[in-house]
């Protein structure tokens, strides 16, 4: 928001929200029945329309695609939530443009109309009308709108983004759109005054122009060394180093894509060309090696639009399977293949913590392959791979999430450090710290619990840890082999807390439910009224009873000083990490030597917790 928003801040539909993209509904209505007039108008304005979504979609990914940007970014800094939020209605100016420009061709009178198809001088006019009038007018706008009254009123709105991203460039007050949306018809409408109109015309404009504003609203370097230096170009065409200064000194480089303006006028910066050969050659914003990096994985394949880089909105909000999300699932069939066949672990996002350089890489599989017995060699290649790579680079701890880390699988992470045991960076599957979490929400003053998922990693150091403390722990396994294991891991004195259930009904009695495999509501039917149910099952169970209370998943919020997140993790909410990836950031924290990998030390639970609490993670 602006400092002090001034009259007409706001779109006029604004307050609609989604629904605002009912404005393009007569637009398409009219083609669908038929209704469109002879230059076919409102057929172009669509095409126009969801051309330029899709342009704009394109440079959202590439701009976050971090082996894209990695070698030439410019501002090390990230962007936030708020940012995010704050250029959601980033595409206000497109419904804007296409109702205006329809009310220019409809006006009686006017003529604005009869357009052909192409006409090569209007555009060579249409260029000369922007490189002149247009960018002239937009320069001194510009300047204008740094004026304190008019920057406090409405431009601060642009420059609360001090790191842009491509759609950053049309995050505008409707009254600034007004201003920019009738100097930007100067060429549209000059051209056809000279004669030289066409509906290629309108295509080439508001498509040209989208480009050259995603190009400067970028945070990485990309356009050729050779061609800069050809004569005369540096006065014709910005580069995203050189607008990146704009919103980085703000009194600077005002020029709309010309920066000959900014050259006669004195406002050039004397260091634009010196930060853009810096960025081409990686030193703006050095690509540094993280010091912790969290492995992540596909969940359903519908979770594939659910990373930063795929829907930009989407991505910052909790996962939903939405319904609009439905039919895309077939898009994901092939994402699915080429990934099988030749995906490697990819970066999908970076933050920070204090001192601490974050990123979460993803392992190329999806929920289901993690429970195909055949795939387990290939998934457990790439987890290798990135572990090796991290060690190569000096990360110096990777935490394995979700099922990367799957006992069934690697032994919860066991089976890297045992092959590779000369590894510098720290393998860390997080679940101490997991484990931890769920005791916490069990209450100090139980004397008694029934356990499902008994014989799993976090199910045998609950027992472990409960039963230390004089908790009875009804342990439901039907595996005697397996219960026995752990009941001798028990101090003697501790055992007799540590008793065997093989039927759900051995629970009926016990308030205090600690699931770790799915318990449907037949299962949950077994329990007493007021049950609580602590999960640590993935995905978490259904809410079945209401005469019960169902604890959340093992999560919490990251401390203060955690920066640069604009995603959320899955189903977790805004700036919530799940415990394994809160475990693997206190390890590094700590600066803990040892590997947290295969079973639990329930012994260092405790210090686990109090290290996660000693640096501001809080429970959720």
């Amino acid at each position: 928001m602006a400092l002090k928003p001034g009259p007409g801040y706001k779109f006029p539909w604004e307050d609609m929200g989604s629904f605002k993209y009912l404005l393009f509904a007569p637009f398409a209505a009219t083609v669908a029945l038929g209704l469109d007039d002879a230059d076919s108008w409102a057929f172009h304005m669509v095409m126009i329309v969801a051309i330029r979504y899709v342009h704009a979609q394109f440079w959202i990914s590439l701009s976050r695609i971090h082996a894209v940007t990695q070698h030439t970014k410019i501002q090390a800094k990230g962007i936030d939530f708020k940012q995010v939020d704050r250029e959601d209605n980033w595409d206000d100016f497109i419904i804007l443009q296409a109702i205006v420009m329809t009310l220019v061709h409809k006006t009686p009178g006017l003529g604005y109309s009869g357009f052909p198809l192409w006409h090569g001088a209007g555009i060579v006019q249409m260029l000369l009308l922007h490189a002149g009038p247009t960018e002239f007018v937009y320069y001194w706008l510009h300047r204008a709108l740094h004026h304190h009254t008019l920057y406090r009123a409405y431009h601060s709105h642009h420059h609360a983004s001090f790191v842009t991203e491509p759609i950053t460039g049309s995050v505008h007050p409707f009254m600034e759109h007004l201003m920019y949306t009738a100097n930007f018809a100067i060429p549209l409408l000059g051209t056809w005054m000279f004669g030289g109109a066409s509906i290629v015309m309108f295509y080439a404009y508001l498509i040209g122009f989208d480009l050259l504003n995603s190009i400067g609203h970028c945070n990485f370097e990309f356009i050729p060394t050779w061609f800069m230096n050809l004569p005369g170009v540096k006065y014709m065409i910005y580069t995203p180093s050189y607008h990146s200064l704009h919103h980085s000194k703000v009194h600077t480089n005002f020029c709309l894509f010309v920066p000959l303006y900014d050259y006669v006028y004195g406002t050039i910066d004397p260091t634009s060309h010196q930060l853009y050969e810096k960025a081409m050659r990686g030193e703006a914003a050095p690509n540094k090696a993280p010091d912790v990096v969290f492995m992540a994985h596909g969940t359903e394949l519908l979770s594939l639009f659910h990373l930063p880089f795929a829907l930009r909105s989407f991505s910052s909000r909790p996962f939903k399977s939405t319904w609009w999300l439905q039919p895309f699932l077939p898009l994901c069939i092939p994402f699915v293949a080429i990934l099988r066949l030749i995906g490697k672990p990819f970066v999908a996002d970076k933050h920070r913590l204090l001192h601490l350089g974050i990123q979460t890489w993803v392992t190329p599989a999806w929920g289901f392959q993690f429970f195909i017995k055949s795939e387990f060699s290939h998934i457990n290649k790439k987890i290798e791979q990135a572990i090796l790579e991290a060690d190569a680079i000096g990360t110096k701890v990777i935490g394995l999430g979700a099922l990367n880390k799957n006992e069934a699988l690697n032994g919860g992470g066991q089976m890297f450090v045992d092959k590779h045991p000369n590894l510098r960076v720290r393998v860390v599957h997080g679940n101490t710290l997991t484990a931890a979490a769920i005791l916490q929400k069990i209450p100090g003053d139980v004397k008694e619990i029934f356990l499902t998922g008994a014989t799993s990693k976090l199910g045998r150091a609950i027992a472990l840890y409960l039963s230390a403390r004089d908790v009875k722990v009804v342990m439901y396994t039907t595996s005697n082999d397996r219960f026995l294991k752990i009941h001798e891991e028990a101090a003697p004195e501790h055992r007799g807390n540590i008793v065997q259930a093989t039927t759900l009904e051995e629970g009926a009695h016990i308030i205090n439910w600690v699931i770790g495999k799915h318990c449907g509501a037949k299962d949950q039917a077994k329990a007493p009224k007021h049950t609580t149910f602590h999960q640590f099952v993935v995905p978490p169970i259904p809410e079945s009873r209401k005469d019960c209370v169902y604890t959340d998943l093992p999560a919490f919020a990251l401390p203060k000083a955690a920066k640069d997140f604009r995603s959320c993790e899955m189903t977790m909410e805004r700036g919530h990490v799940h415990a394994c990836h809160a475990g693997a950031l206190v390890h590094a924290l700590e600066d803990w030597q040892f590997n947290e990998v295969g079973a639990i030390d329930h012994t260092k639970i405790d210090a686990t917790w109090e290290a996660a609490q000693k640096h501001g993670f809080a429970l959720v």
